[in-house]
């Protein structure tokens, strides 16, 4: 009887044929011995291999590593937070059947980032070299994390504190303590915030630390020990000298301005509460008092206790004499000399600044007519435009020193050539009427008609010639000159008179050499 099998069939055969002699098929191509921590699994090679699906082989590793599956799906740990070991296959990074000693996990110490792991390195950790951490027989996750495991011979309080050591130091500095006193029954405030633990708490000792002011302040205390010990009847722990005593209620002497700032021994020299003093500004600044009592003892008549030198005296209300501009900032005795107020003064500047009138007192003594109370020098405000020489054109940017010599303002020259007469390319032959033909905003800028204003309409070339050309004598002499052209161009005349004077009937003003026909 033929049987023909099927190639399903065939197959079917093959695989149950296979997975009989599997185990020692797979013995013979196993490429070499692998780690010995695999060891045990050496012959099962199925415990970590898929046939024909190398990218399933993860699936079996996760079930002998679950810790390493955890990782993975919770995020955590070195394979949970570095993405190629949560993208990549196992077998990217360790591989196996190299031999028992070799090292399936090839990590460089140097170029390790800690930060994937569960414990990244801060602080004082970056200087620690992994073996200390990390014993050689253990595996990597496994090193401790508690600060008690590896500094437990470092505690200065003996375990009395607890194992949370986190909860007051800093891995970046151990003596950087970041434990919150208002957790205690002593919560710090004001000044105590200041001091470091071992100012209150001895030989790193924290328990029975005493709470009461006197047992930390009792050489501190002024009154020596007069007041009690209860120093927070008076005081506060923000600020020693910042007393809750009411001076103003138990004194009847307010301490408002700057007697707010004083310390009492400023005032009380010997007991601070057993001397009386009096209430009167000159019973303790009889010293400071500039006018010599020539305005009694109440001295907050003018002054103010905020500040001595803050008046509350009215200079324009009391005087009638308002301070204003730099005066503001006078000291009294600028102006009032020993004994101070008991000179009337005027009040017109010349009654102060005669001496420093510049003018020797040819402009008069109203001063504010140009000058400012708040500065002498930069506050002037004169108007040239009140005076017979307004100040047009360029004149308007001159400094006044370049016509003013001297500061008697009236002395200044007012004709042109009083200051151009360098400057005069006429050389002075058309008079020192200078106006007459120029204006002050450009010297350039003409303003003589010479159509308009003489009997000769200038014309053709007539136009680009020079006044010098014609006007050769100075002008009391412009009348001797003609208006015809032999009277100028005499000697230019080819025909030596023979036409007569009038060239104007076969020559143009244009041009000498341009013929025109006589009609």
């Amino acid at each position: 009887m033929n049987i023909r099998l099927t190639v399903p069939v065939t197959l079917l055969l093959m695989l149950v044929v296979y997975d009989s002699r599997a185990q020692s098929i797979e013995s013979l191509v196993m490429p070499g011995d692998v780690v010995a921590a695999h060891a045990d699994v050496e012959t099962e090679c199925r415990s970590c291999h898929i046939m024909f699906d190398r990218e399933g082989q993860n699936a079996l590793c996760v079930d002998c590593h679950e810790d390493v599956g955890l990782d993975v799906s919770n995020g955590s740990g070195f394979h949970g937070r570095f993405g190629e070991a949560r993208t990549e296959s196992c077998a990217s990074c360790h591989t196996d059947h190299e031999g028992r000693d070799a090292q399936i996990v090839d990590l460089d110490e140097p170029s390790f980032d800690h930060d994937f792991t569960d414990f990244p390195l801060i602080g004082g950790h970056l200087e620690v070299e992994c073996i200390d951490c990390h014993a050689p027989d253990q595996k990597h996750r496994d090193a401790p994390s508690e600060c008690q495991s590896c500094h437990g011979d470092d505690d200065p309080h003996s375990g009395f504190m607890g194992e949370a050591c986190a909860d007051c130091h800093t891995a970046g500095d151990w003596l950087e303590v970041e434990f919150d006193h208002d957790t205690t029954d002593y919560p710090l405030i004001g000044g105590h915030l200041e001091p470091v633990c071992s100012d209150c708490h001895a030989d790193e000792t924290f328990q029975n630390t005493p709470t009461a002011c006197v047992g930390c302040h009792a050489d501190d205390d002024v009154h020596n020990g007069r007041s009690g010990e209860q120093c927070d009847s008076c005081h506060n722990p923000t600020s020693w000298a910042d007393s809750s005593f009411d001076h103003e209620r138990d004194t009847l002497f307010a301490l408002d301005g700057a007697h707010g700032d004083l310390a009492c021994g400023d005032c009380h020299s010997e007991d601070p509460f057993a001397d009386l003093l009096e209430t009167t500004c000159i019973s303790c600044h009889l010293d400071d008092d500039e006018h010599n009592a020539h305005f009694g003892t109440q001295c907050d008549t003018c002054h103010s206790r905020t500040l001595w030198t803050e008046m509350l005296f009215d200079h324009g209300r009391d005087t009638g004499h308002a301070l204003t501009g730099a005066h503001k900032i006078a000291k009294c005795e600028s102006c009032h000399v020993e004994p101070i107020f008991d000179v009337a003064l005027g009040s017109g500047c010349n009654d102060c600044h005669a001496a420093d009138d510049p003018h020797d007192g040819e402009q008069g003594i109203q001063c504010q007519d140009c000058h400012s109370e708040e500065s002498w020098e930069d506050e002037i405000f004169f108007d040239h435009d009140l005076t017979l020489f307004p100040l047009l054109g360029k004149h308007a940017a001159v400094e006044c020193d370049d016509c003013h010599e001297t500061q008697v303002f009236r002395d200044a020259p007012e004709a042109c050539v009083d200051c151009h007469v360098e400057e005069d390319p006429h050389e002075r032959r058309f008079t020192d009427q200078c106006a007459a033909c120029h204006n002050p905003v450009d010297w350039n800028a003409w303003q003589f008609d010479h159509d308009a204003q003489t009997d000769f309409p200038l014309t053709g070339a007539h136009l680009d010639t020079g006044c010098n050309d014609c006007h050769r004598q100075p002008l009391n002499a412009m009348s001797s000159l003609g208006n015809r052209c032999g009277d100028c161009h005499r000697a230019d005349d080819i025909h030596d008179g023979e036409f007569g004077p009038d060239c104007g009937r076969c020559h143009s003003a244009d041009n000498f050499r341009d013929v025109r026909s006589i009609q």
